[in-house]
């Protein structure tokens, strides 16, 4: 059986690791050591100890910090839902369940997905998407993040410009920004802006939007569906100042 000392030699590695990145490791070994579906803290904690007389773990001078760097890890787990107290009377004296989404994660082996969409700060979403976007977002779901979020910039240019319900795609675009008589184009700005952000908005409803309106489009990098997201939130936020 893989131990926390097997998997990490280095106590300085051990130490140096964020939490969520430690937690992977945490999670992987809590999966393997359950007991009855159980896992408990302590039995990571004795890892650190090792086997008495044996030199098996870490240096008594940093024990200390590696049991930090466990809590911190094992903290992190229970933040996330990952690891849940045992609804009896067990749960009461520290012993932990894994998840449904632990299990999961586990078999799709997507932690460090997992762990970069939950990162992802929602407060950088226009608030008109956040909550279901950023949710979108964790779950996993990244095309439906995606075309959420720029059929919401469709929707807010339509209802900004007052088009009608066929206006769609990158036709509306260049109609609401059109230089000379768009709706939503800022005519204070320079000839050569307000045509580029023309371009802007066609080129991302285009892009990221409409594919995903006629086809299955496959995203698997959640750090490329965030980018996108982020894209289209500041596509609202011209849209709001245009209004």
């Amino acid at each position: 059986m893989a131990t926390l000392t097997s998997v990490i030699p280095d106590v300085d590695v051990l130490v140096a690791l964020a939490p969520e990145e430690l937690a992977e490791v945490v999670l992987r070994l809590a999966h393997e050591r359950r007991q009855n579906g159980l896992i408990h803290l302590q039995s990571l904690v004795s890892d650190i100890h090792g086997t008495p007389g044996a030199s098996d773990g870490y240096p008594q001078n940093r024990k200390r910090d590696a049991e930090l760097a466990l809590a911190e890890a094992w903290n992190w787990l229970s933040v996330q839902g990952l690891l849940i107290p045992e609804p009896r009377t067990n749960g009461n004296n520290g012993w932990m369940l894994l998840s449904r989404r632990a299990r999961t994660i586990l078999a799709n082996d997507s932690f460090k997905t997992y762990a970069r969409s939950v990162a992802f700060p929602k407060a950088l979403l226009h608030p008109s998407i956040a909550d279901e976007v950023w949710l979108d977002i964790v779950r996993g779901d990244l095309e439906t993040a995606v075309f959420k979020a720029f059929r919401a910039v469709e929707v807010a240019v339509r209802e900004a410009g007052h088009f009608a319900d066929t206006d769609i795609g990158t036709a509306l675009m260049r109609k609401a920004f059109d230089k000379m008589t768009g709706p939503l184009s800022n005519l204070q700005q320079p000839e050569a802006e307000r045509e580029a952000l023309a371009h802007l908005f066609a080129g991302a409803i285009g892009s990221y939007k409409n594919p995903h309106s006629h086809r299955t489009v496959s995203i698997s990098d959640a750090t490329e569906a965030q980018e996108m997201v982020i894209l289209a939130s500041h596509l609202l936020r011209i849209v709001d100042s245009r209004r």
